[in-house]
């Protein structure tokens, strides 16, 4: 257990965002190394990971619930000296993963099919979205151990065990994309379907991994089968901080299910250019959501051990650095964004659209900034249903033009970021009220002080 309600703070957001951007950076490798070999397959097959990879923004809804109200719950035990209560918190966040993976597998096999049939640009795109999918559902099961066991030592403020294991399982599952995918020494490709089963083999390792660790080496927090019956108000606990925050993500599975929607006419090549840029604004934004990642611990064990000058100096020193990181990535994308796509696919068509993207969605990084250390302290002050209004804003803002332009004669694929950079603006100023309004109730600021 680390203690984080003392030293600076500055120093502590460097110290834990450090090998959690390691990790992240690796993950990031990953994703290219991914793209790199399903892009060579064709637009059909980048088109249909991309849309079902869509998919994955549910699982991690139901994985920011357990994730985000672990992380608070343990959080405030550690600034409180509580032990028991952040071991009790521990082993039922297990339950929850255990429940929550089976029922990802169930649903996901029901559904799989009918979504992709609803965004998907063809029948091609389709059946590489099923194929992928199918081998990928077991690894996403199994991400909730995973999220629990991570969330844990993160609420200890503890980060790079997770972040060496993620290392090891993101350079096993660049080890097998080439070989599953491309049938590299093999001579067996299974395609799109290989890089769902080197994610689900991957994801696998990572959950034996970090079992690992905690039955030999984790003292603070560690598993305990005689709390593993269900404690409903336990339960209730982290659903109050965690609901919320899972719904941001949902509503983000919705903005981009609804792009996919929107930009269908425009043909596979245009929703593989879509899923490339994507991917690529994920990977590139690893960095900042590293320091966003970190504030909720910080700022959490602090807010349990009241030491409320701090929660406020923590989001001040993480809103200058994460804004600042993508203040120079928006810089990056405006300069060359068609080389960032080109590395991934040779079609003019997909370049034009990706590039075109990234230019124009670029505007929104430093917003995407402010958003994002947001939600870091609206989950270290335990409420998060103010980071999940925010976001219903933007969907609301976002979706109902949207699909009054699509049936408007001039339509172009450009509208659809330009009225993504306007929901964004107003999604981060609403984030940034919110906040001020809550810092201020919860951690006693008098009215006339700034947050």
């Amino acid at each position: 257990m680390k203690d984080l309600t003392q030293g600076s703070i500055a120093g502590h957001l460097v110290s834990l965002a450090v090998p959690t951007a390691a990790g992240m950076l690796f993950q990031t490798l990953y994703y290219f190394v991914d793209l790199y070999f399903v892009a060579a397959l064709g637009d059909a097959a980048v088109a249909g990971v991309s849309a079902a990879g869509n998919v994955m923004f549910i699982v991690l809804a139901l994985t920011q619930v357990l994730g985000v109200g672990t992380v608070a719950l343990i959080s405030h035990a550690v600034g409180r000296k509580d032990q028991q209560d952040a071991n009790l918190v521990f082993n039922q966040s297990l339950v929850i993963a255990a429940l929550c993976g089976l029922f990802v597998l169930v649903v996901g096999y029901l559904m799989a099919e009918p979504y992709l049939r609803a965004v998907a640009a063809d029948e091609a795109t389709i059946e590489a979205g099923k194929a992928y999918l199918y081998w990928f559902f077991p690894g996403l099961a199994l991400q909730f151990a995973l999220v629990a066991m991570s969330s844990a030592l993160r609420g200890t403020g503890i980060v790079k065990p997770t972040m060496v294991v993620q290392v090891l399982t993101v350079l096993l599952n660049t080890a097998l994309a080439p070989v599953l995918i491309a049938g590299w020494g093999t001579g067996y490709a299974m395609g799109v379907a290989g890089a769902g089963l080197a994610s689900t083999i991957s994801i696998a390792a990572g959950v034996v991994l970090l079992s690992v660790y905690f039955g030999r080496l984790e003292k603070y927090v560690s598993f305990h089968p005689e709390e593993w019956q269900p404690r409903i108000a336990v339960w209730r606990r982290m659903l109050s901080v965690g609901l919320p925050a899972g719904g941001e993500f949902a509503l983000m599975f919705l903005y981009t299910a609804i792009t996919y929607w929107a930009i269908r006419d425009f043909g596979a090549a245009a929703q593989a250019g879509f899923g490339i840029g994507s991917r690529i604004m994920q990977g590139i934004f690893m960095p900042a959501m590293a320091i966003a990642f970190v504030v909720a611990p910080i700022a959490g064990q602090n807010y349990g051990a009241k030491r409320m000058e701090r929660v406020r100096e923590t989001f001040r020193v993480a809103s200058v650095q994460c804004v600042s990181i993508m203040l120079a990535i928006m810089v990056l994308c405006q300069w060359r964004p068609e080389a960032l796509v080109a590395f991934f696919s040779k079609d003019p068509e997909v370049i034009r659209v990706g590039a075109l993207f990234l230019h124009l969605i670029s505007w929104n990084f430093v917003m995407s900034g402010l958003i994002f250390t947001c939600s870091g302290l609206f989950q270290a002050l335990g409420n998060t249903v103010p980071a999940l209004l925010s976001s219903a804003s933007r969907l609301l803002v976002y979706a109902a033009p949207l699909m009054w332009l699509t049936s408007q004669p001039g339509y172009q694929i450009e509208h659809v970021w330009y009225l993504s950079i306007a929901a964004s603006a107003l999604q981060a100023v609403i984030s940034v009220t919110l906040l001020r309004k809550q810092m201020r109730l919860q951690l006693g600021l008098p009215a006339t002080q700034p947050a």
